[in-house]
């Protein structure tokens, strides 16, 4: 299982980078792994401010359909748009290439309550 150790982590399987004044989101290699073939992937909340553990879109793989839960309090900035098209990209590269949305942190001090990737590694190996 790939768990790089530059992200912060979420129970629910998503991960969050932060770069600058923005943060990228998407769901770990792990979630991708359990979900199976991924076929669709649906953002509704651009320009919302969605709070932390909050629906901010779903994903669709041939199993089944699951809500993806926002890590920290944040405005949705960007979707991914070659989802739209290639949503296997999610299964395929789920920390580069098939990233889910950006955003803008309302509050920075929220990833300190996020998982390490030791952390992360631990909670999904138990």
């Amino acid at each position: 299982m790939n768990i790089p150790k530059d992200l912060k982590y979420t129970k629910d399987h998503e991960w969050i980078k932060v770069i600058d004044d923005h943060a990228v989101v998407g769901i770990t290699d792990f979630a991708s792994h359990e979900l199976g073939d991924i076929v669709f992937v649906e953002i509704e909340t651009i320009d919302e401010q969605i709070v932390g553990e909050e629906p901010f879109g779903s994903i669709e793989a041939v199993k089944t359909v699951s809500d993806m839960l926002m890590p920290v309090s944040g405005t949705v900035l960007e979707a991914n748009e070659l989802l739209e098209d290639a949503p296997e990209t999610v299964n395929n590269d789920p920390y580069g290439e098939g990233w889910i949305v950006k955003i803008k942190i309302s509050d920075p001090a929220e990833l300190d309550k996020l998982l390490s990737a030791a952390e992360y590694e631990k909670f999904i190996s138990e």
